[in-house]
């Protein structure tokens, strides 16, 4: 078996922490504050257990729903069943979702050369199995005897749930690897593409940090749940700011701090979404002066939240693997979003099969909410054409 392991202040909110947290006792920017409450090794949403990602008993017959009205009916049964789960659409469309992406796969690859698919965030691995199985079943033998499927996860005990999932069929795992460690981490791929090479001492400038061979990457449902940047302005002519979390030394009190902008990322973000750090817009001078006094009349605070987790998976994904192919899937619209600002997260936690949603992303109960942000397709191909020339 093939598996490797390897200055101002507003929105206060009352927030209780373990007090093995120690980062939230200082400031952290916003993408970092999400990033801890998902993924936190020991307090992490998706961290502490593999129940968070919605396993079915068996796939749904649809030939026994008599429409939409039935459906979402079986589904709500589903849910309440479930607890805290949340089912993806490659779960709740088993084995056809995941029979489709392998379609596809097989009718666009190169398939002279060993077939090589990475999944980020694999889940409980149904895409996994679904994909391979179908391979299995209906690609030349020797596609599916020479393919390799890595999964790239981050969650130690979802990683455990895709081995199992994956090894119902015994011939899948000597083609199957589960890497644990965090995709968008550049040294992860570096460490992945090293080949075996006993007794060896190599510096960081030695390691291989790119896969030289096509390759397909899949993430479903992936995008929503990476850390986004939040940046205020008071009014709709001043500069923009970074929004940090602070944990306040004397109470359990989280506050935003505001920053002038400085980060790297945050700014790679703005320029790509044409967004000015000192607030300004395009227009003649007559309506930027009509602006400004708007502005200081009837000041409308602005809220946007920046993609930069997912700006920065991309990024290392195309320095790690250039000549990939990427099929990826998400929302692209979230009803009833209570929290403020352009591309607001939905934040939600479930409880006995029934969810809540929170009118502000401090109030959750840390390590036990889903955060699930727009995904702003229209916005996906300029980030990737900023650093490798393809819009």
């Amino acid at each position: 078996m093939a598996a490797r392991f390897a200055s101002s202040k507003s929105f206060c909110s009352s927030f209780l922490f373990s007090s093995k947290v120690s980062w939230l006792f200082d400031e952290v920017k916003v993408r970092d504050f999400i990033h801890a409450a998902l993924y936190d090794p020991e307090r992490g949403y998706f961290s502490q257990r593999s129940g968070s990602v919605g396993v079915l008993d068996r796939s749904i017959k649809f030939n026994q729903l008599e429409g939409r009205k039935a459906y979402m009916k079986y589904l709500n049964a589903v849910y309440k069943q479930s607890d805290i789960s949340w089912f993806t659409p490659v779960e709740l469309f088993k084995p056809w979702y995941a029979h489709g992406i392998a379609e596809a796969i097989m009718r666009t690859a190169n398939l002279s050369v060993p077939l090589k698919i990475y999944e980020i965030g694999g889940g409980s691995g149904t895409c996994a199995k679904g994909v391979m199985d179908y391979i299995k079943l209906n690609a030349p033998t020797r596609v599916y005897e020479s393919m390799t499927y890595t999964s790239v996860e981050i969650s130690s005990s979802l990683a455990q749930k895709q081995l199992e999932t994956v090894g119902e069929v015994g011939s899948h795992l000597a083609k199957f690897t589960v890497e644990c460690r965090d995709a968008a981490d550049p040294n992860g791929w570096c460490m992945m593409a090293l080949p075996f090479r006993p007794f060896v001492i190599l510096t960081f400038a030695d390691l291989p940090c790119h896969e030289e061979q096509p390759c397909w990457v899949i993430m479903l449902e992936v995008l929503d749940n990476l850390p986004h940047d939040l940046i205020f302005s008071k009014n709709q002519v001043a500069p923009w700011m970074e929004v940090w979390v602070e944990k306040r030394h004397e109470g359990p009190d989280l506050c935003e701090l505001y920053k002038p902008i400085e980060d790297p990322l945050i700014e790679s973000c703005m320029e790509i979404l044409d967004l000015a750090k000192d607030g300004t817009t395009h227009g003649t001078m007559a309506a930027s002066f009509a602006r400004s006094i708007w502005a200081k009349l009837v000041p409308k605070p602005r809220r946007c939240w920046l993609p930069t987790g997912c700006f920065k998976l991309l990024q290392v994904l195309h320095g790690a693997l250039p000549k990939m192919s990427l099929i990826a899937s998400d929302f692209s619209y979230l009803p009833d979003v209570r929290i403020p600002g352009e591309r607001a997260p939905l934040v939600a936690a479930k409880k006995d099969g029934n969810s809540s949603d929170y009118n502000n992303y401090l109030d959750a109960k840390a390590f036990s909410m889903s955060s699930q942000l727009l995904t702003d397709y229209s916005w996906r191909p300029r980030a990737y054409g900023s650093y490798c020339n393809w819009i």
